[in-house]
């Protein structure tokens, strides 16, 4: 139950869901790493979030009550349309009729979890921009960037969200953002102009929302500095795409080799050799994750964090 205080001033809604849904699971792509204030999990394993709506900053608070049960609350001017958008942010009208796994590790991870969704949030510059602050650099370095830059020009979530919680920054406030405040966020120039100029884009680029995942992942590379490997991130979190394959990842190809054929691949081998799954080879990378089944020998020191903030 929520608690009176969490209740004064939310708008309610319960979520009966036509499929199965693992909500932990299906959000966990939203995260950036603990300490995100935009994302936070509590000790009864609800999940609160912020976004900014196009009606709105908004707070909300999704807990899971059974696989077909979905109880959410939301605070903020784009609580309505964020309740509204729920069904659809969780994919539920998707459909995995033509989703034929062959490999025996793929098939037993979709037997164990078939209440994993896609995500389909509509937010494409919310996904983006932390996207960005990924290229080419550590995934601590980014994260620790993407916590500076929200605390530092994010507002106070509405709602009694816990506490440290932001909304994201609008587009506005991120182009505004002085080149020496990136420079404190450990950000080099390269990725702080793509976000720059993506914020001017901002209005444009939501639009891609209504396009095919894979025509609007096309119109998203035509921005400077947003590659095959952005798009596809921003795709899998912002379009509902279960093809959308994070080719150029560090990591990716290898884990794909190790765990399906028991040795190193890179990206090209990947892609042919994934395929068979179109139109769901991300899903299969994410059933393959929250599985446990991913093997990723480690054999030397982990990459160095950069730290461009001494250049």
């Amino acid at each position: 139950m929520f608690s009176p205080q969490e209740q004064v001033g939310a708008q309610e809604r319960v979520l009966h869901t036509p499929i199965p849904v693992n909500l932990a699971a299906t959000l966990s792509p939203l995260s950036r790493g603990r300490g995100d204030p935009c994302h936070h999990v509590s000790t009864d394993r609800s999940i609160w979030r912020t976004s900014r709506m196009p009606t709105g900053p908004v707070t909300y608070r999704l807990r899971q009550r059974g696989r077909h049960e979905v109880r959410a609350q939301a605070w903020g001017p784009g609580g309505e349309e964020l309740l509204d958008q729920l069904p659809d942010m969780l994919c539920l009208d998707e459909t995995l009729d033509d989703f034929a796994p062959e490999h025996p590790k793929i098939i037993e991870a979709h037997r164990r979890h078939p209440d994993l969704r896609m995500l389909r949030t509509r937010r494409v510059f919310e996904a983006l921009v932390p996207a960005i602050l990924e290229q080419k650099v550590h995934g601590v370095a980014a994260r620790a960037s993407w916590r500076h830059l929200v605390r530092r020009f994010g507002e106070h979530a509405p709602g009694p969200a816990p506490e440290g919680m932001r909304v994201p920054p609008s587009a506005e406030d991120w182009r505004r953002v002085p080149s020496w405040e990136f420079h404190r966020a450990n950000v080099d120039p390269r990725r702080a102009r793509t976000i720059v100029t993506a914020a001017r884009l901002a209005d444009r680029l939501e639009l891609l929302a209504g396009l095919p995942p894979a025509q609007a992942q096309h119109r998203l590379q035509t921005v400077p500095g947003i590659g095959i490997w952005t798009a596809a991130e921003v795709a899998q979190r912002a379009f509902g795409d279960a093809d959308a394959l994070s080719v150029g990842d560090f990591h990716l190809a290898s884990m794909v080799g190790w765990t399906l054929l028991g040795r190193p691949i890179d990206d090209d081998e990947m892609v042919e050799y994934l395929k068979p799954l179109q139109p769901h080879r991300y899903r299969a990378v994410r059933l393959l994750e929250i599985s446990g089944q991913v093997v990723l020998p480690r054999f030397g020191p982990r990459t160095p964090v950069t730290d461009h903030r001494g250049h």
